[in-house]
């Protein structure tokens, strides 16, 4: 992964990149903290000069300007010290105004990015990565990155600034003392980096905690129902205590390096200090240095030194956003394996023509696939594919939804290879009820009209009618308007399949595909269904994946998959004569073997 070889600095590189757009704000609100930084130093020089003023009064550095009254000097100065008060104050205002709304957009806009780029990778991603973890990147990590753009950014150039500019006023006023009071910083440099280097992979680490932890939290909760019927609440309480532990652990040795930067930095600060305040007290008492020039120096030296001791938190903030920044910027980068290229739309109305030719496919992470089937399904007929669990039903409607492209043949939509056709035109023309129903939290009106936000109240209706959801519906308190709650975790598994079969109504495909939609409900709910689906199924191209080997007897055509290939093919009758794999099935199923 990029992300374990990928430096915090390279990783900084990576967002400047990806945050090229924002290049203006970055400017701006850097340009402020500058500026502000500059009239933050300023007071201290400001001080020293007015202890020369007292000190030497008509001979100052004011007096050579040309104001000779020392009340004059004193009344310049306090000018001067109001507009570089207001200067700093307006200039700070400005700062956190611009990195906090920039921090707020680039968050935003990064987590749309993210989302958005998800939704376009293939189901092979979504099978081998947990829920819990994408949703700590899109969230934990950029909130972590965020929280950087909030504050640190603005602290670390603010630390750049003030070695620059107090630097440049030592080494003016004396080069000597300069060179003293800068002789630590080489050393709290050093000591930055090192604990970044040392920071950053305990950083990764903690980051990955965290997407575990999530992970555990996410699948707990949505198999609350299985933990309780097997009264697993202590068994899982146990378990996330570990995750947890194993992210407080993380955190702890990340703690330790962080924490010992401290007291390092003050130790060094205290010889730039003392440095100053004795050799420079030296040369005053000499008379090799001004008073007032002490004084700056004096001043500016705890204005230089002592805010890097907050470099400490700054470089921790710096590194647990480069981790962040790293798994979001790596999510971003993971290649699109299906991607939606093609160009073609199919009409409206589609007839819904299928043919799937000499079509091969194999898991990566197994030899389970197809292997060379050729199907035609003519638009308006019924193709009921059986087999037993693993046969290959299933991956090939993902085939044909282009959730996964095939490692050689083609599919066809009424002449137009499936790969020639943009992704949003292909899954407009199908329509999948699946087993598993996936209701979203809302209204029931919301989940039905899903595929047609748009849809007429009066369409919405028809459609719970033709699936035989209405009877139901009706009897609810709120009607069409009742909460399904998360997941639609307030409806039974019938009601929840009628739901799926209206939005697929209303939704009009020219293709419809059921996956074993009828294998989770009872006897009464999978009538109700059939009823629905002689409606439904009427003028389109329907593909049927069924266990009930009753739910097919009607089909124009079946076909038996075993092992990924095409084993049997024909209708109900020829296959009951054929007496193969079909035909022992309904001898099981109907109770004749």
């Amino acid at each position: 992964m990029p992300s374990e070889t990928t430096s915090s600095f390279q990783a900084l590189g990576r967002l400047l990149r990806y945050a090229k757009g924002y290049r203006r704000r970055i400017i701006a609100a850097t340009t402020c903290s500058v500026i502000n930084k500059l009239f933050d130093i300023a007071p201290e020089i400001l001080i020293g000069i007015a202890i020369d003023v007292v000190v030497n009064q008509e001979r100052s550095f004011v007096a050579q300007l040309g104001f000779t009254s020392p009340k004059e000097q004193i009344f310049i100065l306090a000018v001067l010290t109001f507009f570089i008060w207001a200067g700093e104050s307006i200039f700070q205002y400005l700062y956190m105004i611009l990195w906090r709304n920039l921090a707020q957009r680039l968050q935003a806009d990064m987590r749309q990015d993210a989302y958005e780029h998800v939704q376009k990778l293939d189901m092979a991603f979504f099978e081998s990565r947990s829920s819990g973890d994408l949703v700590a990147v899109m969230n934990d990590d950029v909130n972590q990155l965020e929280r950087f753009l909030d504050g640190g950014a603005n602290d670390l150039i603010q630390v750049f600034v003030t070695v620059v500019a107090v630097g440049g006023v030592f080494f003016l006023l004396s080069p000597l003392i300069a060179l003293f009071a800068f002789t630590p910083i080489p050393l709290i440099i050093w000591g930055a980096f090192f604990f970044q280097r040392k920071a950053g992979p305990l950083y990764n680490d903690v980051r990955e905690k965290v997407g575990s932890l999530s992970s555990r939290l996410s699948n707990n909760i949505g198999g609350m129902a299985t933990i309780k019927s097997f009264t697993a609440e202590l068994r899982e309480a146990e378990r996330l205590r570990v995750t947890s532990e194993d992210y407080v652990e993380a955190n702890r040795k990340a703690i330790a390096i962080s924490s010992a930067f401290i007291p390092v930095i003050r130790m060094a600060i205290l010889l730039g200090f003392l440095a100053t305040f004795v050799i420079g007290g030296f040369m005053a008492l000499e008379g090799t240095l001004n008073i007032g020039a002490y004084g700056v120096l004096v001043f500016l030296t705890q204005r230089l030194l002592w805010p890097l001791t907050g470099l400490a938190q700054t470089i921790d903030l710096f590194e647990r956003a480069m981790a962040s920044t790293r798994r979001i910027l790596d999510l971003l980068g993971l290649r699109i394996t299906v991607p939606d290229e093609g160009l073609t739309a199919l009409p409206e109305r589609t007839p819904g023509h299928v043919t799937i030719e000499r079509l091969n496919f194999t898991y990566p992470s197994s030899n389970e696939g197809l292997h060379g089937v050729s199907l035609e399904v003519a638009a308006g007929n019924t193709l009921a594919l059986v087999g037993a669990t693993g046969s290959g039903k299933s991956t090939l409607i993902k085939l044909l939804l282009r959730y996964y492209n095939p490692t050689e043949g083609r599919i066809t939509i009424d002449g137009h290879a499936i790969d020639s056709l943009s992704m949003s035109s292909l899954r407009r023309a199908i329509g999948l009820v699946s087993q598993e129903v996936f209701l979203f939290e809302g209204s029931i009106r919301e989940n039905i009209a899903y595929g047609r936000p748009d849809a007429p109240t009066e369409e919405i209706l028809e459609a719970a009618r033709v699936a035989e959801a209405w009877e139901f519906i009706e009897r609810l308190p709120q009607g069409i308007d009742t909460l399904v709650g998360e997941r639609g975790v307030r409806l039974s598994g019938g009601q929840r399949q009628r739901l799926s079969l209206a939005r697929a109504l209303l939704k009009n495909p020219a293709i419809l595909v059921l996956d074993e939609a009828t294998s989770a409900v009872d006897n009464e709910t999978e009538a109700a269904i059939q009823r629905s689906l002689k409606k439904i199924g009427h003028g389109r191209t329907v593909i049927m994946i069924a266990h009930r080997l009753s739910t097919i007897v009607h089909a124009d055509q079946i076909v038996v998959l075993e092992h990924g290939k095409v084993v049997e093919q024909g209708t109900h009758e020829e296959l009951i004569a054929h007496d193969g794999f079909y035909a022992s099935q309904w001898r099981v199923q109907t109770g004749q073997a």
